[in-house]
């Protein structure tokens, strides 16, 4: 027997090292700036450093970070990583540098590479696909991220041995063959990438925000940094991502596991309350929470909201004070001042004109970020709602096949159930009814609402327990604020809109300027225009005579009007013609 318990001893140490062994994490980190044949670049180095303290912070076994190495360097770097990643489950390669594409193959160009003619890539470059040899051994996750899209110095002063050889712009596609395997690059292929203006390229400093995050696949955390990238560089770079991986979802940091009872979390307060505050949308209400909250992540969005409605009330002032002066330099004018007046007015006329045109502007970019920061927040909290969700529902199912069933509770009284339906379904904005407690064709058509806009397809006949949780793991609005005409939506408030001088909110809740009406004629203008028409057409036509005579035996007269004379001869000593009339 004791020789059984010893076994059996052994067999769970050994299934314990092999379950830790198996989740091993590794990552190479590399770095090349100090270029020998062609100028420096200042930031991977520095993108080097970020990116390794990420992955170390990630709580990463094993992360190796090397900055300008050479060719021979290099290889050993890479063949060093490929035997610890026999025994890894996740194996990630980090390249910051110069980089080439030569006849549709990458390769990365170590410090001491000269390239002075096409054929020298092979022999002084590294070849991506030796990276991707190296990661191949991984059993879970092989990643590679490169940040050598830059405008490569090389390409421009190399020889070509061949006419028809190509060196590409940026890296060329690839595709992997291996199954569970990522290339991510700082920009698409045939692009090139920024290095910013800090010391830190956008590539990299989206990365150590984006790829951290607990239970965040990994496929939509490099979606985030894409977003991020083109933000930061103004839709100039756009970061892409080759390969592909399985149904799971794979996140580079495990979401942190739910506590085994239901617990209060300290940020779930500051969220209600940062909630409550947005709901007010005053100044009173973001002084008061930032009184009781002063640092944090919400205490930021909360400063970002401050900003936005002091921009607003600067904004209303440089309007107030444009109206005003504009209705002084009318007065002046009106009032026949003297030139010196109105135009001192016109010059202060236009000065507030300019200065609430600056508000304006500053308004408009405090509302950007405002917006940006309070997208940010529900994608976060979606993310890490999401992923406790999943990780209760797994814990859940895990204890009820290993426990006995527990005994029988009264069960939630119908009302009682819809009711808890109703509240939550108001919370999340999606309640167009009071909280009475009666499933009636209201509530239904919520939660209709709320199975369009989750992407879930709830039985809206009757509450259930499964509206309820589904309801309630969804932690921000989940409907569209609809608001009246005359109102648009702030977040989760109705705002009133305000127009300028002279506009009006039309139809499509938009702010247009007031037509002036067109002058109508009056009646006495009407009689005058009448009675001139009149003694016009009374006034006789004046006769019109060509000049021409007509002579025959009886003597001679002025050709009548409309005629003329046809022929003239002498009959007798006498002028005879003939007068033809149309």
């Amino acid at each position: 027997m004791g020789t059984f318990r010893w076994f059996l001893f052994i067999v769970s140490i050994w299934l314990m090292c092999g379950s830790a062994h198996a989740e091993r994490r590794i990552a190479l980190v590399m770095g090349n700036s100090a270029y020998k044949n062609v100028g420096k670049l200042s930031n991977p180095a520095n993108d080097a450093a970020l990116v390794g303290g990420m992955f170390k912070k990630a709580g990463f076994d094993w992360v190796d970070i090397r900055t300008d190495l050479k060719a021979s360097e290099m290889r050993k770097a890479l063949r060093d990583f490929g035997g610890r990643a026999r025994d890894a489950e996740v194996a990630i390669i980090y390249y910051a540098g110069h980089g080439i594409e030569l006849d549709g193959t990458n390769y990365l160009i170590p410090t001491d590479a000269a390239l002075e003619t096409d054929s020298d890539v092979l022999d002084e470059a590294v070849g991506l696909d030796r990276a991707l040899f190296a990661v191949e051994p991984a059993k879970q996750l092989r990643l590679i991220i490169l940040d050598a899209c830059r405008d490569n110095p090389f390409a421009k002063t190399m020889k070509r041995t061949v006419a028809a050889r190509a060196i590409g712009r940026g890296l060329a596609k690839v595709e992997p063959t291996s199954p569970n395997t990522m290339i991510a690059f700082a920009a698409k292929a045939g692009s090139t990438a920024s290095d910013g203006d800090s010391k830190d390229s956008p590539f990299a400093l989206a990365l150590v925000e984006r790829l951290p995050t607990p239970g965040l696949d990994l496929r939509k955390a490099f979606g985030f940094v894409r977003d991020d990238v083109l933000k930061s560089t103004s839709y100039q770079q756009e970061p892409y991502v080759y390969g592909s991986l399985g149904g799971d979802d794979v996140a580079l940091v495990a979401a942190k596991p739910a506590p085994a009872g239901p617990q209060a979390s300290p940020q779930d307060a500051v969220r209600r309350d940062y909630e409550l505050a947005l709901q007010l949308g005053t100044r009173d209400g973001w002084t008061a929470f930032l009184s009781q909250y002063s640092e944090g992540f919400y205490s930021n969005l909360a400063k970002g909201q401050l900003n936005k409605i002091a921009a607003e009330e600067a904004r209303a002032a440089a309007t107030e004070k444009a109206r005003q002066t504009e209705d002084e330099k009318a007065r002046l004018v009106a009032d026949r001042a003297k030139k010196t007046e109105q135009d001192k007015a016109a010059a202060a006329a236009k000065a507030a004109e300019d200065a609430r045109i600056a508000a304006e502007k500053v308004k408009q970019v405090e509302e950007t970020k405002a917006a940006a920061a309070e997208q940010r927040r529900k994608e976060i909290e979606a993310a890490v709602a999401k992923a406790l969700a999943d990780k209760q529902a797994a814990d859940q199912k895990v204890a009820t096949l290993s426990s006995p069933a527990p005994a029988s509770e009264p069960a939630q009284s119908t009302q009682e159930l819809a009711k808890s339906v109703q509240s939550e379904l108001r919370r999340v904005g999606c309640l167009a009814d009071a909280e009475s407690g009666e499933w009636s064709a209201k509530s239904q058509r919520s939660l209709s609402l709320f199975n369009k806009y989750a992407g879930t397809k709830l039985n809206t006949s009757l509450a259930s327990s499964d509206a309820l949780d589904a309801v309630k793991a969804r932690s921000g609005r989940v409907c569209p604020l609809v608001c009246e005409h005359g109102f648009r939506a702030d977040g989760d408030a109705c705002v009133k809109i305000a127009c300028r001088a002279g506009y009006r909110v039309n139809d499509d809740n938009e702010c247009e300027k007031v037509q002036d009406k067109k002058p109508v004629a009056t009646r006495e203008d009407a009689k005058k225009r009448d009675a001139d028409r009149k003694q016009t057409e009374a006034t006789p036509a004046k006769p019109s005579a060509s000049g021409q005579m007509v002579c025959n035996s009886a003597g001679c007269r002025p050709v009548r009007p409309g005629c003329h004379v046809a022929r003239t001869s002498w009959w007798a000593g006498n002028l005879q013609n003939s007068e033809v009339c149309n």
